[in-house]
């Protein structure tokens, strides 16, 4: 636990670590399908996979835990009448082209957006919310909010197990957090893809004022309750590789970048994940904060570490499909590969381009005989050493941004105005309590 603990730490303090640290992890499916479990019982009962889980870490060598915790479990989902994730027949939860907002949505929008995903967004993707009978509404979100507390709960005790009986690293307590840049939110659940690639071009000015409007509840849905320089702010970039370099440069970029340096002024990092191929970003990119994580899924791995190797911790590209279509020394001569061109210097973290979601997408003797492997060859001889450029949160500021008042969540000044006899001894329930609100308000649009 150690070792383990200590080669992510001198990573994310851009030092050269003992060796190059392995995350490798599946899915909570795929790891559910490896011990054999029914997968609609499993999702409607999560604590059924703690054998698989156990399994996993018996058979698999990683630095962090082996199994994702699922953020996708189709209870709250069903209970919600959701039309954006749904159960489908083998067990997987889908993600259907789906419209949250309408055209005529963007005025309110970028009048206040918390209220419009709640008046409107929320009611047409989740059918339960949408009746007109305000018990049922009631009861409807309740068994959604209980389910996912539920649920994960199980599936972070069972995880919280595995870390400490198997020694692995995991980022502190409450210090990692998800999140999506202004444009990607406005495109997923709003607008959809293809309602926003029509809107690119009908709406653009619509698109650039929603994006600011958005900021602050992108931003709140990603800041963690405690800061920590081995935490976390996990953001998918979805929209870019489908963009023209023009209207990813004017509409998509200012706003994520803003985002990414508002978390580094408060020493906050963030990993990114490039979906797709980003090589005609890549000079965008070296705008962000230093050591940001950036995860990639495709992409020649000598350019991106020429260009951003020195800055940035790298991760990602090693081809998911080779464990299944490749011999094993066939794999383990490509790891050999990856890592002579992405190790040198520090700031290397070795991972996949994608991650396993059904256990046929590997073969696990492949995979297990690759990590081992990577754990052994990829060792440093000047552990210790500073590695490429130094993150300093001073080198960071705060842009300013569109600050809106919701009448869903006031704050505790406003709320006891129209509560007078409220205690002020109530201030930090009522903001833990209002915050955890609206966080799962926002999980249901991410």
């Amino acid at each position: 636990m150690n070792e383990k603990e200590q080669i992510f730490k001198d990573v994310y303090d851009g030092l050269i670590p003992k060796r190059v640290p392995v995350s490798v992890s599946l899915e909570f499916e795929a790891a559910a399908q490896f011990g054999k479990l029914d997968m609609a019982d499993m999702q409607w009962n999560p604590g059924l996979i703690r054998s698989s889980v156990e399994k996993v870490c018996q058979t698999l060598y990683s630095d962090v835990c082996p199994v994702n915790t699922s953020i996708r479990l189709p209870g709250m989902y069903q209970f919600l009448g959701s039309q954006s994730y749904v159960l489908s027949s083998d067990g997987f939860v889908q993600h259907p082209e789906v419209v949250g907002m309408m055209e005529e949505d963007y005025a309110y929008l970028i009048e206040n957006p918390l209220d419009c995903i709640i008046e409107r967004v929320i009611p047409r993707q989740f059918k339960e919310l949408a009746g007109e009978n305000p018990i049922l509404t009631a009861i409807a979100l309740s068994l959604g909010m209980k389910k996912s507390e539920r649920d994960m709960n199980v599936s972070f005790e069972i995880m919280g197990d595995m870390i400490k009986k198997y020694g692995y690293f995991s980022h502190p307590p409450n210090s990692s957090t998800m999140t999506e840049a202004p444009f990607d939110y406005l495109s997923d659940q709003l607008r959809s893809f293809s309602g926003i690639s029509k809107d690119v071009r009908r709406h653009r000015n619509d698109i650039k004022e929603s994006c600011e409007a958005l900021y602050e509840f992108a931003y709140r849905k990603g800041l963690p309750s405690k800061s920590s320089k081995y935490g976390r702010v996990f953001l998918p970039l979805h929209m870019p590789p489908f963009m023209r370099t023009k209207d990813f440069e004017e509409l998509w970029w200012p706003t994520f970048k803003n985002l990414i340096h508002h978390y580094a002024a408060q020493g906050i990092h963030c990993t990114i994940f490039c979906e797709s191929d980003w090589t005609r970003y890549l000079d965008y990119l070296q705008e962000l904060p230093t050591n940001t994580v950036i995860w990639f899924e495709y992409g020649d791995p000598k350019t991106i570490k020429d260009k951003l190797g020195d800055k940035f911790i790298l991760t990602g590209l090693y081809p998911l499909t080779a464990l299944k279509n490749k011999t094993k020394s066939e794999c383990l001569d490509l790891a050999k590969e990856y890592i002579d061109i992405l190790a040198p210097g520090g700031k290397y973290i070795f991972g996949f381009d994608k991650l396993p979601v059904v256990i046929s997408d590997v073969n696990m003797e492949n995979l297990s005989a690759l990590t081992e492997f990577v754990r052994d060859y990829a060792v440093y001889d000047n552990p210790g050493e500073l590695a490429g450029e130094r993150f300093n949160k001073n080198d960071y500021s705060i842009a300013p941004y569109r600050k809106t008042e919701s009448k869903y969540f006031p704050t505790f000044n406003k709320y006891k105005e129209l509560h007078p006899n409220m205690s002020e001894h109530g201030r930090d329930e009522y903001d833990l309590i209002s915050d955890g609100i609206f966080q799962f308000f926002a999980n249901m649009v991410y």
